[in-house]
């Protein structure tokens, strides 16, 4: 299991400015109850088209871990970044979002001209950004980013599974299911439940 440290999972050796390139970025984790928000951004080559790209919560898992790999064979460049339980419990779920973004903008190796983000709230950035509601569904980079964020963070739903699996994380991915309020109330709230969301709250008491 990672640290709950935040850890980019790419870091860029060396960015510099690339005149014309177009970023998307899209997030993952909003809602659930438990663990990292997770967001991603995502340059694509225009002369290394991507098939399917689509808004990840209109795909099978199993296309979207394909589409996983070859986002990340095919794009001039990517990169993913978390804003911890900490930071959301401390910020609140909206500023660690907007944090998340900007970490993984930061994180390209190539500096964009212009990102694009998906819904209708921008992240304090360095360059020139626009949010696009839906835009998971109307924009090919971010699809890209949409999908990327969330294989990331449903891999790490797994890997939570595999240290409590009397949660259930492998199904519910974090989100207040059923079956995930009735095991707070059993075995009470893991290290990465995010304490500062009432149903998690509710257990504390």
């Amino acid at each position: 299991m990672r640290s709950k440290k935040f850890l980019r999972a790419e870091q860029a050796a060396l960015i510099w400015d690339a005149p014309g390139l177009i970023a998307g970025v899209d997030e993952a984790g909003r809602g659930p109850l438990a663990g990292p928000v997770v967001a991603a951004a995502v340059i694509l080559d225009d002369l290394n088209p991507i098939a399917g790209l689509a808004d990840s919560k209109k795909l099978t898992p199993l296309k979207r871990e394909r589409l996983y790999d070859e986002i990340r064979a095919k794009a001039l460049c990517c990169s993913i970044a978390e804003a911890t339980v900490e930071e959301i419990d401390e910020l609140n779920i909206l500023q660690a979002t907007m944090l998340a973004m900007r970490r993984a903008v930061e994180g390209l190796r190539l500096k964009p001209t212009k990102v694009l983000v998906d819904g209708n709230r921008l992240p304090v950035l360095d360059v020139l950004a626009e949010a696009i509601v839906k835009g998971d569904s109307k924009v090919q980079a971010i699809s890209a980013a949409s999908i990327l964020a969330k294989v990331h963070r449903d891999r790490w739903c797994q890997e939570l599974h595999a240290q409590y699996p009397q949660y259930g994380f492998d199904a519910h991915k974090g989100y207040g299911t059923a079956a995930h309020l009735q095991a707070l109330k059993e075995h009470g709230a893991t290290p990465w439940h995010r304490t500062s969301f009432s149903p998690v709250a509710e257990v504390l008491k």
